[in-house]
């Protein structure tokens, strides 16, 4: 607004801007806004709230209405049968007589023969060392000279006992002791021979140790010797490993030991090879008596005989199998069925699991026989219990194909 300077009228006085702290009449309005929009929304909240309440309530009542589906286990029918119990341990088969063949005489080897190389395989009797033998021959000589001295001894004595007899018999005269009759000399004369005897026993005994044979049937693991070598009594020679009669000795824990019949000794077991075929038959010579420090467990001492063409191998690992007692009611059931726990699980009549806890008799490959727990004859399985199985649960069995 112009203000003329000339006009003498006082001018209008000018209207104040608000001051802080007043409100002017827009400001009335925004809180009117605000408030509006407040409820709207709290309004379309509400809306959502109660729609989705109400699907939730619908989901809950399809769900109920629908029925749940039941789990699908895998049986197996089994039956109840007798069964024999079959036990099986781990043995190793040793050589029931092995040794080191040592010099019996003093000398020189003459002859190592073909049966003394290592590897070969011999009898009874067969010749391995020969040592030189001259020594051994002249001390024989002497030795039978000795007796015979000896026997010429004793028959001059005889003589003279008996001329000395006959004299005082013809005389009519008793003699006054032994003397008279020359019997202590007659008993030295004997004794004499005896000695002599004893002496040609030792020569020839030395000069048939100068060939040196194998006492029983082995093979030859290793020799000590060669031709021109010099032994003394005691050196090594050869050393034999027996081949036709082993030993062996099996470790049964005190569950498999009173699955088998008493007493065991005479009894025999069946020895098997790692893939199962039977290679020999063992007999028991006896076991039980004592348990093992380390293992605690039984240990059985067996005797095998060699069949067939070295059937049976030194240090060989074999499976033995013994029969043990018959059992009336057994199932046979896979290896899988039964639970770490010792639990096997199976379908009743009407479709729930039951559990049971059976005594484990002994096992067959991927099977295990246990002790038939209950009555029934017939039992379906579970084959793969789970961990979530509750007893009384209902299931879907289902056959397991074969």
């Amino acid at each position: 607004m112009n203000v003329n300077p000339r006009d003498p009228r006082p001018a209008a006085p000018v209207q104040n801007p608000l001051e802080p702290g007043q409100e002017g009449p827009e400001s009335h309005e925004k809180p009117r806004n605000r408030w509006f929009w407040i409820l709207l929304s709290l309004a379309t909240l509400g809306m959502v709230l109660t729609f989705l309440s109400y699907s939730e309530d619908a989901v809950d009542v399809s769900g109920v209405t629908t029925p749940l589906a039941l789990q699908p286990v895998s049986i197996e029918q089994v039956v109840a049968a007798p069964e024999t119990v079959e036990i099986r341990a781990f043995a190793e088969t040793r050589p029931k007589w092995s040794a080191v063949l040592s010099a019996p005489v003093a000398g020189r080897v003459d002859n190592v023969l073909p049966g003394a190389l290592v590897g070969e395989q011999v009898e009874v009797g067969t010749p391995l060392i020969e040592i030189e033998n001259s020594r051994y021959v002249a001390e024989l000589a002497a030795a039978e000279l000795a007796l015979k001295q000896a026997d010429l001894g004793l028959w001059h004595t005889k003589n003279a006992a008996y001329v000395a007899r006959a004299d005082f018999e013809r005389n009519g005269i008793k003699p006054p002791n032994d003397l008279a009759l020359k019997l202590p000399q007659l008993a030295i004369a004997e004794s004499t021979v005896a000695s002599a005897q004893a002496q040609v026993d030792a020569a020839k005994r030395q000069l048939e140790d100068t060939i040196i044979a194998a006492p029983f049937a082995a093979f030859v693991t290793e020799r000590f010797v060669s031709p021109g070598q010099s032994v003394n009594v005691g050196d090594q020679l050869v050393a034999l490993s027996d081949n036709t009669h082993f030993e062996l000795i099996a470790e049964i824990s005190p569950t498999e030991w009173a699955h088998l019949k008493k007493p065991i000794s005479g009894q025999t077991a069946k020895v098997l090879t790692q893939g199962g075929d039977v290679i020999a038959e063992a007999r028991i010579r006896r076991g039980g008596d004592f348990l093992d420090e380390t293992t605690r467990q039984y240990r059985v001492f067996l005797d095998v005989e060699n069949s067939g063409a070295n059937a049976v191998l030194g240090g060989d690992l074999v499976t033995l199998q013994f029969l043990g007692i018959a059992v009336a009611s057994a199932l046979d059931i896979p290896a899988s069925a039964l639970t770490k726990d010792g639990y096997v699980w199976h379908v009743d009549d009407e479709d729930r699991l039951q559990r049971l806890e059976p005594e484990v008799l002994f096992r067959r490959h991927n099977r295990v026989i246990v002790r038939s727990p209950v009555q029934q004859q017939n039992l379906r399985i579970a084959i793969t219990p789970l961990v979530s199985f509750l007893p009384g649960q209902k299931v879907q069995p289902r056959l397991a194909a074969d």
